[in-house]
């Protein structure tokens, strides 16, 4: 592994995030063999992630409360996909910010007529692009929440795994097999020391 390269590139991606940016957004904070990762740790760091999800463009700023923004609004998502994911009401706060973060930059509706005929096509307000840019996730959001989905997504259950995915079967527990492989490698380890004398 080379250790120049930032931790995330080593990263596995798990089931959905290739569908759901939102998805991505509560995965970029993970525990990793030397600690804690949080990919939105600063301003920079917020900037790249929404430039490398095409969610804003690389000459437009972001400044430290927008970047504050969308970490609160990972926040939310993650207290969000757990309320789902345990059949309870989320908390008053995290649906608050995802609302704000869906009416912050609202798309406009917008009919388009090409070639192949009529369609409707929703039009992002692009006075904010960092407002936009949480909106899309919010919305986002919302259509994994409410969608077909929604029954797949889950917890990693390795032990200091914070990630969430989509479930491609029933039986799925983990995130990716590295996790699966560190947990099983965890329960032989201990079934050796029981064993041992």
């Amino acid at each position: 592994m080379d250790h120049e390269t930032p931790v995330y590139l080593h990263q596995l991606p798990v089931p959905g995030e290739d569908r759901y940016a939102s998805l991505a957004l509560v995965n970029t904070r993970f525990t990793v063999s030397h600690g804690r990762v949080d990919l939105l740790d600063d301003t920079e760091a917020a900037h790249l992630w929404l430039v490398r999800h095409a969610l804003l463009s690389d000459g437009v700023p972001l400044n430290g409360r927008q970047s504050g923004r969308l970490r609160a609004l990972r926040e939310a998502l993650r207290a969000l996909f757990a309320a789902r994911a345990d059949g309870l009401p989320p908390s008053a706060d995290a649906l608050d910010t995802l609302n704000t973060a869906l009416a912050a930059a609202p798309a406009t509706p917008r009919l388009a007529w090409g070639a192949e005929g009529p369609r409707r096509a929703d039009v992002p307000d692009s006075g904010n692009p960092a407002a936009a840019a949480l909106s899309l996730l919010a919305e986002d959001a919302t259509d994994l929440l409410t969608g077909a989905d929604a029954d797949q997504l889950t917890e990693c259950a390795a032990q200091g795994c914070a990630r969430w995915f989509l479930r491609s079967h029933g039986a799925r527990r983990w995130c990716t097999t590295k996790c699966g492989n560190r947990v099983r490698a965890a329960r032989a380890y201990a079934a050796r020391k029981a064993g041992s004398p």
